[in-house]
């Protein structure tokens, strides 16, 4: 068994900064080689999308509409992935997702909430 934890959503004015992360933990993720880990987000009344995910060799992927304001980090030894997010906008609100990849089957967080208000 495993889960995902994730911390520091909250609320934030326009323009501020927050930073999420998430750990990994159970038998589910020492016993297996962790893929990609990284967030996903989910607006009120939107589909799931793609925030940022980084692979095992560091290279990092984001949304067009992220690049350049939030930075994703993983701490390999900890399981843990960290997404420093800066001059959020009031767009970015959502509920934020952790996710873990082992063998192409994603694992998920329960979710941590974002608010940005302008």
């Amino acid at each position: 068994q495993g889960q995902l934890v994730e911390s520091g959503g909250g609320e934030v004015q326009a323009g501020g900064s927050l930073r999420l992360s998430c750990e990994a933990s159970g038998s589910t993720f020492k016993l297996n080689v962790i893929d990609g880990m990284g967030w996903y987000r989910q607006a009120p009344g939107k589909q799931r999308e793609l925030v940022a995910i980084i692979r095992p060799n560091g290279s990092p992927t984001y949304a067009d509409s992220v690049k350049g304001r939030f930075t994703i980090s993983r701490e390999k030894v900890k399981n843990a992935v960290h997404l420093q997010m800066n001059t959020l906008k009031p767009e970015d609100t959502a509920v934020y997702y952790c996710t873990a990849v082992i063998r192409t089957r994603n694992y998920w967080g329960q979710g941590t909430q974002v608010i940005v208000s302008s």
